[in-house]
C-alpha cells in the first residue's frame, strides 16, 4: 500500500500581501484574506486526495502573532483534517519562534508539533505496509546560525525515513541564514525524503537516493514572490519508489507585465499596446487572480509625456485591468526614453534642446556635482542612522545614487514642460 502526504511550508498566516497594500476597497476582502485561503486550498487537496498525511515544514505563522482569529481559524482547519484521519506532523520555524499560537491552541490529536527535541514517530500503517517514520525537529528561537542535521536521530532501518527541516539550505538572496545544511548533506543522511522549509522559491533534488525538496511559499505576497505558488503531493510506492506532483494553491500570483512602447507615438496606441499586455498576461496566469506590475520601455515619442502623465496612464492600465477581470495593478513605472536620445539626430525640439543642454552643461558639471553632493551629506546627516545606508555605503554608491537622482529629476523637469496634443489620446 502506498504511503501519499502533501508537503507544504512558509504558510505564513494572515501575512498581508505586502505590497498591493490594500489601497482599493474592492479587493481588501478577497487578497488580504490569500494566505487563508491558500491554506483551505491545501487542506482541500488532502481531503480530495485522501492523502494519509500533512507536512507542514516551519513558518506556519508570520511573527508574534497572538490573533484569536488565526487560532479560531487553524484549529478549523487542522479539525477538518483530523475527521478525515488525515495526520498533520508541524515544525516550527523561525517565524513561528515568535508565535504563542501553537503554544496556547489546544490541537487535535492527529496533529503532532516537534519541539526543539528531535523527536522520531513511527506513523500507524496498515498489515503488510511500508514502515514510515517521521523525524522532526523545531527551533525555540528565531535564529539557528548551526546546521540542525547532527541533532537529527539517525533513520530507522526497513523504514522509509521521512526528515522535516526548517533551513536555508546553502543560503538564498532576501533570506537569512537559518540552520544552514548543504543538499549533499542531506543525502548522505540516510533519509528517504527531506520535507525542507524556509525558502520562498521553490526547488527539487535528487541526492543518491534522497529527495531533497523545498515547496516554496503556498500563496506569494509581493513581486518577489512571482508567479504561481503551490505545495507538492508526494507518493511513496510499495516498492519505495517516490514520486512528487506540483499542486497549485495560490489565491493570487504577481507578475512583472513588460509593456514595449518603442515607436508608439499615439497615446491611445500606447493604451491598446498596454491592455493588449495586461490579457496576454491574464491568460497565462494560472492562479485565479493575477496581481500585475506594469513595466514600460523602449524609445517612444511619448517618454516625456508619459513620465508627465504616468498617473493617467496608471488609471488607464487600472481600467484595462478591471474589464480583463481578476486582474489587479499593484504598480506601474517607465524607463522609456526618447529616439533621440538613444540615436541623436538633428532635431530643432526646444525640449530636446532643452535636456542636451542639462545634461553636457549642468549635469556634467563639477561644480553642479559638488553642490549635489553638499547637499545630499547635509540631509544625510539628519537622518535616523538606520536610514543613511540608503544613499549607499561608500562614497562611489553616493556618487552613482545622485547621478541617477539627477538623471531623473532633469527627466522629470523637461516632462513637465511638455505640452499636450490633440492626438485624440484622451
Amino acid at each position: 500500500m502506498s504511503f501519499r502526504f502533501v508537503h507544504a511550508a512558509d504558510i505564513h498566516l494572515d501575512s498581508p500581501l505586502r505590497s498591493l497594500a490594500l489601497r482599493a476597497p474592492e479587493v481588501a476582502e478577497l487578497i488580504g484574506t490569500a494566505t487563508r485561503q491558500a491554506f483551505v486550498g491545501i487542506v482541500d487537496l488532502c481531503l480530495a486526495e485522501r492523502v494519509d498525511a500533512l507536512l507542514l515544514a516551519g513558518d506556519l505563522y508570520d511573527g508574534d502573532q497572538t490573533s484569536m482569529t488565526t487560532a479560531r481559524f487553524l484549529a478549523q482547519q487542522l479539525g477538518r483534517l483530523d475527521q478525515a484521519g488525515v495526520a498533520v506532523h508541524i515544525i516550527r520555524g523561525n517565524h513561528d519562534a515568535l508565535s504563542r499560537i501553537t503554544r496556547e491552541l489546544v490541537l487535535p490529536p492527529s496533529t503532532h508539533v516537534y519541539t526543539h527535541r528531535a523527536e522520531a514517530v513511527s506513523l500507524d500503517r496498515p498489515p503488510g505496509a511500508v514502515p514510515v517514520v517521521l523525524h522532526g525537529l523545531s527551533f525555540r528561537e528565531p535564529r539557528a546560525e548551526a546546521s540542525l542535521l547532527g541533532d537529527y536521530r539517525p533513520p530507522v532501518s526497513d523504514a522509509v525515513n521521512i526528515g522535516l527541516m526548517h533551513t536555508s539550505l546553502g543560503g538564498a538572496p532576501g533570506h537569512d541564514p537559518y540552520a544552514p545544511v548543504t543538499p549533499a548533506d542531506l543525502g548522505r543522511s540516510g533519509f528517504d525524503y527531506w520535507a525542507l522549509g524556509h525558502i520562498h522559491k521553490p526547488s527539487r533534488q535528487v541526492v543518491g537516493r534522497t529527495q531533497v525538496v523545498m515547496p516554496g511559499i503556498p500563496q506569494g505576497r509581493d513581486i518577489g514572490e512571482a508567479g504561481p505558488r503551490g505545495v507538492v503531493l508526494v507518493t511513496v510506492a510499495p516498492d519505495r519508489t517516490i514520486t512528487v506532483e506540483d499542486r497549485l494553491t495560490s489565491l493570487a500570483e504577481f507578475a512583472t507585465v513588460p509593456v514595449d512602447a518603442t515607436g508608439v507615438a499615439d497615446w491611445a496606441a500606447l493604451v491598446r499596446r498596454l491592455r493588449h499586455a495586461l490579457e496576454t498576461a491574464r491568460e497565462e496566469a494560472r492562479s485565479p487572480h493575477l496581481v500585475a506590475r506594469v513595466v514600460l520601455t523602449g524609445a517612444t515619442p511619448l517618454a516625456w509625456r508619459i513620465r508627465r502623465d504616468l498617473d493617467l496612464l496608471l488609471a488607464e492600465a487600472q481600467a484595462a485591468a478591471e474589464a480583463t477581470g481578476r486582474t489587479w495593478i499593484e504598480k506601474l513605472t517607465s524607463s522609456c526614453t526618447l529616439p533621440e536620445e538613444e540615436a541623436p539626430a538633428a532635431d530643432g525640439s526646444p525640449l530636446v534642446a532643452l535636456r542636451r543642454l542639462i545634461s553636457g552643461e549642468v549635469l556634467g558639471s563639477e561644480a553642479f556635482a559638488a553642490d549635489l553632493t553638499a547637499a545630499a551629506q547635509e540631509l544625510i546627516g539628519q537622518l535616523p542612522p538606520e536610514l543613511r545606508g540608503a544613499f549607499g555605503e561608500d562614497k562611489g554608491a553616493l556618487d552613482r545614487t545622485l547621478a541617477d537622482l539627477a538623471r531623473e529629476g532633469a527627466d522629470e523637469v523637461v516632462a513637465r514642460l511638455v505640452p499636450d496634443r490633440a492626438d485624440g489620446a484622451d
